[in-house]
């Protein structure tokens, strides 16, 4: 047996943590306020509220991205000195391939999404999840060769050992303030994601973010720009790579993505890829397709093109699609 550990919060990451840790040999205990969350097959089920000594008495603590970091059962743990970590760093730890991580305000999943594409498209075999729908735990195992991983600031409150060969911050505008409490905190959960790399991997910034570039000039990990050199930047119809192990320039011949912030969310996909040893010539841009309701042309009729991009749920998300759009347009909102 590998310990007593404990899974708290059994939505779909925890319940993926917990199968994890049985399959690991780890005696489990799962806890949940409601009380007839999931069941898992050899784990104990403790339901319905917490109970503050299964927090104290576990020897290990895997954290669902839902339950806050001052969670009062949390916090007592955090003091009787049990190891806490979320449900990415806990399957990280597991796992012996690469992992290249993308975050931000806005344009990660998508960018997660074409990062998968293009890996896979390259001939290599590439899990896609994380905060994008499919939790890491189901990837140990799985006969993958890399893992792109779509990260949230809530996965990063606990973000234990985890550690991407490369990982990109897209952009950075206010959200979720009522957990983080400003924006810098709020950037700083960001940027835990280059905590623990070494001086070869890949911290990847958006260009003309400072609050961003303070934070993780203070953190290991080799720095580059989404937008200037070192990085990569959009010249004309190609994507450019500068001041990597692999320069040159990438074609968008066939890119079909519309907007200008798909344009930045390619880049940052190629720049991930050729960071985490992926050849520029193996990759093709005309193959990519983009994420449903994320600027996803339906059809046109009558001579008007139909948009959907029902996942712009904040004004960042929604402005950065009309900014890219080019010609005139009528948004309809609602909410």
């Amino acid at each position: 047996m590998s310990g007593h550990l404990l899974v708290v919060g059994m939505a779909r990451s925890g319940v993926a943590a917990a199968n994890l840790a049985v399959a690991k040999g780890f005696r489990v205990v799962c806890t949940d306020q409601r009380a007839d969350a999931p069941l898992v097959a050899g784990t104990e089920a403790h339901y319905g509220g917490h109970f503050r000594d299964d927090f104290t008495s576990a020897e290990r603590i895997v954290v669902s991205p839902g339950v806050p970091g001052n969670q009062p059962d949390l916090l007592a743990a955090g003091e009787a000195g049990v190891r806490i970590e979320g449900e990415l760093a806990f399957a990280a730890s597991f796992l012996n391939v690469p992992v290249l991580a993308v975050s931000g305000t806005n344009g990660k999943s998508t960018t997660t999404h074409l990062l998968g594409q293009l890996l896979n498209n390259a001939g290599v075999t590439c899990f896609t999840g994380g905060n994008i729908g499919v939790p890491l735990s189901t990837a140990v195992d799985a006969g993958h060769t890399f893992c792109a991983v779509e990260v949230s600031s809530y996965q990063m409150e606990f973000p234990g050992a985890f550690r991407p060969r490369a990982a990109a911050i897209l952009n950075l505008t206010p959200d979720h303030l009522e957990r983080h409490g400003n924006l810098d905190n709020y950037a700083a959960h960001k940027c835990r994601m280059f905590a623990r790399m070494g001086p070869e991997d890949a911290a990847i910034l958006p260009v003309g973010e400072p609050r961003l570039r303070r934070l993780a000039d203070a953190l290991p990990g080799r720095r580059y720009l989404i937008g200037d050199s070192p990085g990569v930047r959009i010249e004309q119809d190609a994507v450019v790579l500068y001041d990597v192990h692999d320069p040159g320039s990438v074609s968008l011949a066939g890119f079909r993505l519309p907007g200008r912030h798909n344009l930045d969310n390619v880049a940052a996909a190629v720049l991930l890829a050729v960071c985490g040893g992926i050849s520029r010539k193996d990759l093709d841009l005309s193959r990519l397709t983009g994420l449903p309701h994320r600027v996803e042309v339906l059809g046109e009729r009558n001579g008007v093109i139909w948009v959907d991009d029902s996942k712009a749920t904040s004004v960042d998300s929604a402005l950065a699609a009309y900014r890219g759009w080019e010609g005139p347009f009528h948004a309809l909102i609602g909410g």
